[in-house]
């Protein structure tokens, strides 16, 4: 694998809507940092097992995942309750999880050379996928909060979903995330935390932001 050479890495892990995608984002167009979602590329795994289930098998993934191109992931069709709970069972895979893993290497360690780094939001970011990370943060928040964000989004895309089916379905992703033998959600030491239940999304970046430019003495 090539690895760019000093170039400035983020990783952030978090529990399902606790607002990182969000935080990453911002960031990553901040410091001009190649973007990846890692948790989106179950959910499109997720969404080519339900789409195309009699063609479904390794073989078939490893294609996709090596033409699969960081567009595809913004189909909104993948925020779906139906393919985050496929895409929780898919990533306790552990022939799924390699293929994921090392999409995900290249592209932490080698982003297009227009891009100043990159910016790795997860479940397993901070100690799997880039264990030397610059910075290193876990975004929670109370799960009311975050059923309740998930909930107003999923009724932006005219999704027709009770607030608690949504927290129903957070409480099992969570059980699932944290307690799976593959990669779990945890918080490393050397991970900052940030709790987002009292701050909105504007609050959260700045907070991040003082900490990275102090290190980086902007």
């Amino acid at each position: 694998m090539i690895k760019r050479k000093n170039i400035l890495k983020i990783a952030i892990d978090s529990p399902a809507a606790a607002g990182a995608g969000t935080l990453a984002k911002a960031l990553s167009k901040h410091y001009n940092l190649f973007y990846l979602d890692t948790g989106k590329i179950y959910r499109f795994i997720a969404y080519l097992k339900l789409k195309f289930p009699k063609k479904f098998n390794h073989k078939f993934v490893k294609k996709k995942i090596i033409s699969l191109e960081v567009k595809e992931l913004a189909n909104k069709s993948l925020l779906s309750d139906e393919i985050g709970t496929e895409a929780s069972k898919i990533s306790k895979i552990k022939n799924i999880r390699k293929l994921v893993h090392s999409f995900q290497l290249n592209f932490a360690y080698n982003p297009p050379n227009r891009f100043n780094g990159s910016c790795l939001d997860g479940r397993d970011i901070t100690y799997k996928i880039v264990p030397d990370a610059d910075f290193k943060f876990y975004i929670t928040a109370s799960i009311k909060t975050r059923a309740l964000r998930r909930f107003k989004e999923l009724k932006k895309m005219k999704k027709k979903v009770t607030y608690l089916e949504v927290l129903k379905s957070i409480k099992k992703r969570d059980k699932s995330d944290f307690n799976r033998k593959i990669s779990p959600l945890i918080k490393t030491k050397d991970s900052l935390l940030i709790n987002t239940t009292n701050l909105n999304k504007r609050s959260c970046f700045l907070k991040i932001k003082k900490i990275i430019d102090k290190k980086l003495n902007i």
